[in-house]
Protein backbone atom coordinates (compact mmCIF):
# COMPACT_ATOMS: atom_id res chain seq x y z
CA UNK A 1 0.00 0.00 0.00
CA UNK A 2 1.54 3.12 -1.06
CA UNK A 3 1.67 5.55 1.93
CA UNK A 4 3.56 7.72 1.04
CA UNK A 5 6.20 9.15 -1.31
CA UNK A 6 10.10 8.41 -0.01
CA UNK A 7 11.51 10.57 2.12
CA UNK A 8 14.12 12.91 1.20
CA UNK A 9 16.65 14.49 3.33
CA UNK A 10 16.48 17.94 4.00
CA UNK A 11 20.40 18.59 4.28
CA UNK A 12 23.38 16.78 2.50
CA UNK A 13 24.86 15.88 4.95
CA UNK A 14 25.20 15.56 8.66
CA UNK A 15 27.46 18.74 10.23
CA UNK A 16 30.36 17.81 12.82
CA UNK A 17 28.20 19.27 15.31
CA UNK A 18 25.32 16.83 14.60
CA UNK A 19 28.32 14.33 15.18
CA UNK A 20 29.40 15.52 18.32
CA UNK A 21 25.72 15.02 19.58
CA UNK A 22 24.88 11.61 18.53
CA UNK A 23 28.15 10.92 20.35
CA UNK A 24 27.05 12.44 23.34
CA UNK A 25 23.87 10.96 24.19
CA UNK A 26 24.13 7.39 25.12
CA UNK A 27 23.61 5.54 27.98
CA UNK A 28 20.02 4.06 28.57
CA UNK A 29 16.71 4.82 30.76
CA UNK A 30 15.83 1.32 30.97
CA UNK A 31 16.79 -0.26 34.37
CA UNK A 32 19.41 -2.41 34.21
CA UNK A 33 17.52 -5.41 34.66
CA UNK A 34 13.89 -5.56 33.91
CA UNK A 35 10.80 -8.10 35.14
CA UNK A 36 9.46 -10.19 32.78
CA UNK A 37 7.51 -13.06 33.79
CA UNK A 38 8.68 -13.35 37.24
CA UNK A 39 12.69 -13.45 36.07
CA UNK A 40 14.97 -10.84 36.18
CA UNK A 41 16.62 -9.94 32.42
CA UNK A 42 19.91 -8.91 31.98
CA UNK A 43 21.75 -7.27 29.15
CA UNK A 44 24.14 -9.70 27.90
CA UNK A 45 27.20 -8.95 25.44
CA UNK A 46 25.53 -10.73 22.34
CA UNK A 47 26.42 -8.34 19.28
CA UNK A 48 22.58 -6.61 18.23
CA UNK A 49 22.09 -6.23 14.50
CA UNK A 50 19.65 -3.51 13.08
CA UNK A 51 17.49 -3.95 10.07
CA UNK A 52 16.65 -0.20 8.08
CA UNK A 53 14.82 0.22 5.06
CA UNK A 54 16.90 3.36 4.16
CA UNK A 55 15.89 6.46 1.60
CA UNK A 56 19.31 6.71 0.19
CA UNK A 57 23.06 7.35 1.62
CA UNK A 58 22.25 10.41 4.11
CA UNK A 59 19.68 7.76 6.30
CA UNK A 60 22.26 5.18 6.02
CA UNK A 61 25.14 6.87 6.98
CA UNK A 62 23.10 8.69 9.86
CA UNK A 63 22.12 5.64 11.29
CA UNK A 64 25.36 3.92 11.07
CA UNK A 65 26.46 6.87 13.14
CA UNK A 66 24.27 6.63 15.48
CA UNK A 67 24.67 2.80 16.04
CA UNK A 68 28.29 3.21 16.25
CA UNK A 69 28.56 5.53 18.67
CA UNK A 70 26.15 3.41 20.76
CA UNK A 71 28.02 0.71 20.53
CA UNK A 72 31.77 2.31 21.48
CA UNK A 73 29.95 3.79 24.73
CA UNK A 74 28.22 0.28 25.59
CA UNK A 75 30.91 -2.14 24.80
CA UNK A 76 28.16 -3.82 22.78
CA UNK A 77 29.16 -5.03 19.20
CA UNK A 78 26.15 -3.69 16.80
CA UNK A 79 25.62 -3.29 12.92
CA UNK A 80 22.95 -1.68 10.92
CA UNK A 81 21.58 -3.94 7.54
CA UNK A 82 19.99 -1.83 5.08
CA UNK A 83 17.40 -3.57 3.94
CA UNK A 84 16.88 -3.89 -0.41
CA UNK A 85 12.82 -4.78 0.86
CA UNK A 86 12.31 -4.02 4.57
CA UNK A 87 8.67 -5.87 4.47
CA UNK A 88 10.59 -9.31 2.90
CA UNK A 89 13.29 -9.51 5.04
CA UNK A 90 12.00 -8.96 7.93
CA UNK A 91 9.05 -11.95 7.02
CA UNK A 92 12.22 -13.35 6.35
CA UNK A 93 13.85 -13.10 9.53
CA UNK A 94 10.77 -14.11 12.34
CA UNK A 95 9.95 -17.28 9.76
CA UNK A 96 13.57 -18.41 10.08
CA UNK A 97 13.72 -17.82 13.73
CA UNK A 98 16.66 -15.65 13.23
CA UNK A 99 15.34 -11.91 12.96
CA UNK A 100 17.22 -9.02 13.49
CA UNK A 101 17.33 -7.48 17.04
CA UNK A 102 16.17 -4.02 16.30
CA UNK A 103 14.45 -2.77 13.03
CA UNK A 104 12.35 -0.27 11.40
CA UNK A 105 8.41 -1.41 11.66
CA UNK A 106 5.31 0.09 10.03
CA UNK A 107 1.25 1.14 11.04
CA UNK A 108 0.77 -1.66 8.48
CA UNK A 109 2.86 -4.64 9.94
CA UNK A 110 2.91 -3.91 13.50
CA UNK A 111 -0.27 -5.45 14.45
CA UNK A 112 0.49 -8.30 13.46
CA UNK A 113 3.43 -9.17 14.66
CA UNK A 114 2.48 -8.02 17.88
CA UNK A 115 -0.54 -10.26 17.83
CA UNK A 116 1.86 -13.28 17.25
CA UNK A 117 4.11 -12.71 19.48
CA UNK A 118 6.93 -11.92 17.75
CA UNK A 119 7.35 -8.25 18.79
CA UNK A 120 9.28 -7.20 22.79
CA UNK A 121 6.50 -4.99 24.09
CA UNK A 122 9.43 -2.98 25.71
CA UNK A 123 7.05 0.81 25.31
CA UNK A 124 6.08 0.99 28.51
CA UNK A 125 9.19 0.26 30.06
CA UNK A 126 10.43 3.55 28.13
CA UNK A 127 11.40 6.70 30.45
CA UNK A 128 9.88 9.40 27.90
CA UNK A 129 7.19 7.43 26.76
CA UNK A 130 4.24 10.45 27.96
CA UNK A 131 6.55 12.43 25.57
CA UNK A 132 5.42 11.00 21.87
CA UNK A 133 2.88 12.52 20.56
CA UNK A 134 -0.17 10.76 21.50
CA UNK A 135 -1.22 9.77 17.74
CA UNK A 136 2.44 8.27 17.82
CA UNK A 137 1.85 6.22 20.55
CA UNK A 138 -1.89 5.43 19.53
CA UNK A 139 -0.30 3.72 16.40
CA UNK A 140 1.67 1.26 18.20
CA UNK A 141 -0.16 0.14 21.23
CA UNK A 142 -1.85 -3.11 20.96
CA UNK A 143 -4.37 -4.51 23.75
CA UNK A 144 -3.56 -1.13 25.34
CA UNK A 145 -0.04 -1.58 26.01
CA UNK A 146 2.46 0.27 24.27
CA UNK A 147 5.09 -2.39 22.13
CA UNK A 148 7.63 0.34 20.30
CA UNK A 149 8.93 3.93 20.68
CA UNK A 150 7.96 6.01 17.15
CA UNK A 151 11.19 6.80 15.44
CA UNK A 152 10.09 9.56 13.66
CA UNK A 153 6.97 10.87 12.09
CA UNK A 154 5.63 12.70 8.64
CA UNK A 155 2.26 14.86 8.33
CA UNK A 156 0.42 16.54 5.58
CA UNK A 157 0.59 20.04 5.06
CA UNK A 158 -1.02 22.49 2.41
CA UNK A 159 2.02 23.28 -0.77
CA UNK A 160 2.10 26.93 -2.38
CA UNK A 161 3.88 28.07 -5.71
CA UNK A 162 4.39 31.22 -4.15
CA UNK A 163 5.13 32.77 -7.57
CA UNK A 164 1.07 31.83 -8.87
CA UNK A 165 -0.08 32.98 -5.91
CA UNK A 166 1.24 36.46 -6.14
CA UNK A 167 0.50 36.47 -10.13
CA UNK A 168 -3.16 35.40 -8.54
CA UNK A 169 -3.13 38.87 -6.45
CA UNK A 170 -3.34 36.53 -3.35
CA UNK A 171 -1.54 37.85 -0.19
CA UNK A 172 -0.22 36.21 2.94
CA UNK A 173 -3.98 36.82 4.52
CA UNK A 174 -5.23 35.05 1.92
CA UNK A 175 -4.40 31.93 2.83
CA UNK A 176 -7.03 29.53 3.26
CA UNK A 177 -8.27 28.38 6.60
CA UNK A 178 -11.07 26.82 6.23
CA UNK A 179 -13.04 25.08 3.90
CA UNK A 180 -14.91 28.00 1.45
CA UNK A 181 -11.66 29.81 1.50
CA UNK A 182 -9.51 26.93 0.36
CA UNK A 183 -12.42 26.55 -2.92
CA UNK A 184 -11.87 30.31 -3.21
CA UNK A 185 -8.44 30.71 -3.53
CA UNK A 186 -8.10 27.06 -5.71
CA UNK A 187 -10.79 28.86 -8.28
CA UNK A 188 -8.69 31.74 -8.39
CA UNK A 189 -5.44 29.79 -8.94
CA UNK A 190 -7.09 28.07 -11.81
CA UNK A 191 -6.01 28.56 -15.40
CA UNK A 192 -6.32 26.92 -18.56
CA UNK A 193 -3.04 25.17 -17.95
CA UNK A 194 -2.67 24.82 -14.15
CA UNK A 195 -5.22 23.50 -11.18
CA UNK A 196 -5.84 25.17 -8.28
CA UNK A 197 -5.50 22.07 -5.87
CA UNK A 198 -4.00 19.25 -6.96
CA UNK A 199 -3.42 15.88 -4.94
CA UNK A 200 -2.73 11.99 -5.69
CA UNK A 201 -5.39 10.01 -6.02
CA UNK A 202 -6.17 8.05 -2.56
CA UNK A 203 -7.48 8.46 0.63
CA UNK A 204 -3.35 8.79 1.89
CA UNK A 205 -4.08 12.03 1.11
CA UNK A 206 -8.29 12.84 1.10
CA UNK A 207 -8.31 11.63 4.16
CA UNK A 208 -7.12 14.96 5.39
CA UNK A 209 -10.42 16.29 4.55
CA UNK A 210 -12.37 13.04 6.81
CA UNK A 211 -10.42 13.73 9.16
CA UNK A 212 -11.43 18.22 9.51
CA UNK A 213 -15.02 16.54 8.88
CA UNK A 214 -14.56 14.84 12.27
CA UNK A 215 -15.05 11.23 10.44
CA UNK A 216 -12.25 8.74 10.03
CA UNK A 217 -12.23 5.17 8.53
CA UNK A 218 -12.38 3.68 12.50
CA UNK A 219 -13.94 5.39 15.31
CA UNK A 220 -13.51 3.80 19.04
CA UNK A 221 -12.66 0.30 17.42
CA UNK A 222 -15.63 0.62 15.15
CA UNK A 223 -15.59 0.78 11.55
CA UNK A 224 -16.92 4.07 10.13
CA UNK A 225 -16.28 4.55 6.87
CA UNK A 226 -19.63 5.21 5.64
CA UNK A 227 -19.92 7.89 8.30
CA UNK A 228 -22.18 10.83 7.47
CA UNK A 229 -18.76 13.06 8.23
CA UNK A 230 -16.42 11.34 5.42
CA UNK A 231 -19.45 11.56 2.92
CA UNK A 232 -19.65 14.97 3.80
CA UNK A 233 -15.52 15.50 3.33
CA UNK A 234 -15.42 13.31 -0.25
CA UNK A 235 -18.56 15.23 -1.06
CA UNK A 236 -16.31 18.52 -0.55
CA UNK A 237 -13.70 17.33 -3.00
CA UNK A 238 -16.22 15.96 -5.30
CA UNK A 239 -17.78 18.90 -6.02
CA UNK A 240 -13.92 21.34 -6.26
CA UNK A 241 -13.23 18.48 -8.76
CA UNK A 242 -16.25 18.82 -10.59
CA UNK A 243 -15.72 22.87 -10.94
CA UNK A 244 -12.37 22.01 -12.45
CA UNK A 245 -10.44 23.58 -9.37
CA UNK A 246 -9.11 20.49 -8.37
CA UNK A 247 -7.59 17.61 -9.69
CA UNK A 248 -5.67 14.08 -9.15
CA UNK A 249 -2.21 14.31 -10.14
CA UNK A 250 -3.02 10.91 -11.86
CA UNK A 251 -5.13 13.49 -14.51
CA UNK A 252 -2.45 16.02 -14.61
CA UNK A 253 0.07 13.39 -15.64
CA UNK A 254 1.99 13.05 -12.71
CA UNK A 255 3.03 10.39 -10.79
CA UNK A 256 2.30 11.98 -6.91
CA UNK A 257 1.49 15.64 -6.08
CA UNK A 258 5.05 16.63 -5.65
CA UNK A 259 5.29 16.36 -9.19
CA UNK A 260 2.16 17.64 -10.28
CA UNK A 261 3.51 20.76 -8.41
CA UNK A 262 7.18 20.55 -9.29
CA UNK A 263 5.92 20.82 -13.14
CA UNK A 264 3.80 23.29 -12.93
CA UNK A 265 0.61 21.92 -12.98
CA UNK A 266 -1.10 22.46 -9.59
CA UNK A 267 -0.77 25.53 -7.79
CA UNK A 268 -1.01 24.21 -4.39
CA UNK A 269 -1.40 20.39 -3.11
CA UNK A 270 -1.37 18.36 -0.26
CA UNK A 271 2.11 16.30 0.89
CA UNK A 272 4.02 15.31 3.38
CA UNK A 273 7.44 16.97 4.27
CA UNK A 274 9.25 14.54 2.17
CA UNK A 275 8.61 17.17 -0.50
CA UNK A 276 11.32 19.21 0.63
CA UNK A 277 13.69 16.67 -0.56
CA UNK A 278 11.97 16.11 -3.65
CA UNK A 279 11.73 20.64 -4.69
CA UNK A 280 15.63 20.52 -3.60
CA UNK A 281 16.45 17.44 -6.00
CA UNK A 282 13.96 17.97 -8.71
CA UNK A 283 12.60 21.29 -8.85
CA UNK A 284 15.03 23.98 -7.18
CA UNK A 285 13.77 26.79 -8.96
CA UNK A 286 10.71 26.76 -7.90
CA UNK A 287 9.59 28.61 -4.62
CA UNK A 288 7.34 27.92 -2.65
CA UNK A 289 5.49 27.90 1.12
CA UNK A 290 3.90 25.50 3.70
CA UNK A 291 0.77 26.23 5.15
CA UNK A 292 -1.21 24.31 7.64
CA UNK A 293 -3.88 22.43 6.09
CA UNK A 294 -7.56 24.79 6.66
CA UNK A 295 -10.02 23.45 8.85
CA UNK A 296 -13.03 21.62 8.24
CA UNK A 297 -16.73 21.42 9.81
CA UNK A 298 -14.83 20.26 12.96
CA UNK A 299 -11.55 21.98 12.63
CA UNK A 300 -8.07 21.22 11.97
CA UNK A 301 -7.50 17.83 10.51
CA UNK A 302 -4.28 15.96 8.59
CA UNK A 303 -3.01 12.54 8.39
CA UNK A 304 0.44 11.37 9.58
CA UNK A 305 2.65 8.47 9.14
CA UNK A 306 5.29 6.76 11.04
CA UNK A 307 7.65 4.09 11.97
CA UNK A 308 8.70 2.64 15.17
CA UNK A 309 12.13 1.00 16.61
CA UNK A 310 10.73 -2.58 16.66
CA UNK A 311 12.74 -5.38 18.87
CA UNK A 312 12.57 -9.13 18.59
CA UNK A 313 11.04 -10.99 21.52
CA UNK A 314 13.27 -13.41 20.68
CA UNK A 315 16.36 -11.33 20.84
CA UNK A 316 19.69 -12.60 22.14
CA UNK A 317 20.15 -9.51 23.73
CA UNK A 318 16.88 -7.50 24.34
CA UNK A 319 18.47 -5.17 27.23
CA UNK A 320 20.64 -4.41 24.50
CA UNK A 321 18.19 -3.78 22.12
CA UNK A 322 16.20 -1.49 24.41
CA UNK A 323 19.09 0.58 25.30
CA UNK A 324 19.99 1.08 21.78
CA UNK A 325 16.34 2.32 20.93
CA UNK A 326 16.40 4.91 23.64
CA UNK A 327 20.09 5.96 22.60
CA UNK A 328 18.70 6.47 19.04
CA UNK A 329 15.19 8.10 20.20
CA UNK A 330 16.97 10.38 22.18
CA UNK A 331 16.43 14.22 21.36
CA UNK A 332 19.82 14.85 19.82
CA UNK A 333 19.75 11.50 18.17
CA UNK A 334 16.23 12.81 16.44
CA UNK A 335 17.20 16.06 15.37
CA UNK A 336 20.33 14.80 13.92
CA UNK A 337 18.48 12.49 12.06
CA UNK A 338 16.24 15.28 11.27
CA UNK A 339 19.41 17.19 9.86
CA UNK A 340 20.47 14.39 7.75
CA UNK A 341 17.44 13.14 6.03
CA UNK A 342 14.69 15.23 6.78
CA UNK A 343 12.47 13.41 9.47
CA UNK A 344 10.82 15.11 11.98
CA UNK A 345 10.89 14.13 15.62
CA UNK A 346 8.48 12.10 17.30
CA UNK A 347 8.93 13.51 20.53
CA UNK A 348 6.75 16.58 21.27
CA UNK A 349 9.68 17.99 23.50
CA UNK A 350 11.68 18.77 20.31
CA UNK A 351 9.13 20.55 18.42
CA UNK A 352 10.26 24.06 19.14
CA UNK A 353 13.79 23.05 18.28
CA UNK A 354 12.89 21.43 15.31
CA UNK A 355 10.44 24.47 14.10
CA UNK A 356 13.44 26.86 15.12
CA UNK A 357 15.80 24.92 12.77
CA UNK A 358 13.22 24.82 9.79
CA UNK A 359 10.91 27.92 10.21
CA UNK A 360 9.90 27.47 6.68
CA UNK A 361 8.47 23.39 7.42
CA UNK A 362 7.18 24.65 10.74
CA UNK A 363 3.50 23.81 9.28
CA UNK A 364 4.26 20.26 9.23
CA UNK A 365 5.20 19.87 12.68
CA UNK A 366 2.23 21.78 14.08
CA UNK A 367 0.27 19.29 12.43
CA UNK A 368 1.50 16.27 15.06
CA UNK A 369 -1.31 17.73 17.88
CA UNK A 370 -4.03 16.83 15.74
CA UNK A 371 -2.94 14.69 13.60
CA UNK A 372 -5.44 10.86 12.77
CA UNK A 373 -3.51 7.65 12.02
CA UNK A 374 -4.55 5.63 9.06
CA UNK A 375 -6.33 2.16 10.31
CA UNK A 376 -3.42 -0.38 11.28
CA UNK A 377 -5.27 -3.19 12.10
CA UNK A 378 -4.73 -6.67 10.56
CA UNK A 379 -6.13 -6.42 6.47
CA UNK A 380 -6.51 -2.97 6.94
CA UNK A 381 -4.42 -2.24 4.51
CA UNK A 382 -6.64 -4.29 1.92
CA UNK A 383 -9.30 -2.08 2.74
CA UNK A 384 -7.25 0.80 1.72
CA UNK A 385 -6.70 -0.89 -1.35
CA UNK A 386 -9.91 -1.09 -2.31
CA UNK A 387 -11.03 1.94 -1.45
CA UNK A 388 -8.77 3.78 -3.33
CA UNK A 389 -9.75 1.45 -6.35
CA UNK A 390 -12.87 3.51 -5.87
CA UNK A 391 -11.54 6.37 -5.11
CA UNK A 392 -10.47 6.84 -8.56
CA UNK A 393 -13.48 7.72 -9.99
CA UNK A 394 -15.05 9.85 -7.30
CA UNK A 395 -15.73 12.86 -9.83
CA UNK A 396 -18.12 10.57 -11.63
CA UNK A 397 -19.33 8.78 -8.42
CA UNK A 398 -21.93 8.96 -5.47
CA UNK A 399 -19.22 9.24 -2.12
CA UNK A 400 -21.94 7.68 0.03
CA UNK A 401 -22.10 4.51 -2.68
CA UNK A 402 -18.04 4.43 -2.65
CA UNK A 403 -18.32 4.56 1.32
CA UNK A 404 -20.99 1.79 1.83
CA UNK A 405 -19.15 -0.35 -0.58
CA UNK A 406 -16.20 -0.34 1.46
CA UNK A 407 -17.93 -0.16 4.73
CA UNK A 408 -18.62 -4.14 5.26
CA UNK A 409 -14.98 -4.87 4.70
CA UNK A 410 -13.75 -2.80 7.33
CA UNK A 411 -16.28 -4.59 9.46
CA UNK A 412 -14.90 -7.83 8.69
CA UNK A 413 -11.42 -6.40 9.07
CA UNK A 414 -12.25 -5.35 12.96
CA UNK A 415 -14.51 -8.63 13.74
CA UNK A 416 -10.91 -10.66 13.04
Amino acid sequence: MKTAHPRKRLAVAITAASMLALTACGGSGFDESAEEGGEQTQATDAPVSVLIGSSGDAETEAVNTAVDAWASESGVEASVIVASDLTQQLSQGFASGEPADVFYLSTDAFAGYAANGSLEPYGEDLENKDDYYPALREAFTYEDQLYCAPKDFSTLGLIINTAMWEEAGLTEEDIPTNWDELSAVAEQLTTDDVVGLGFSPEFQRLGVFTAQAGGGLVTDGEATVASPENAEALGYVKQMMTDGVAAYSSDLGAGWGGEAFGKGLAAMVIEGNWIAGAMTNDFPDIAYQVAELPAGPSGQGTLQFTNCWGIAADSDNVEGAKALVEHLTSPESQLAFAEAFGVMPSLQSVASDWSEQYPDLAAFIAGGEYAQNLPAQQGAADVLSELNSQLESLESSEPQQILESVQPLMESVLAG
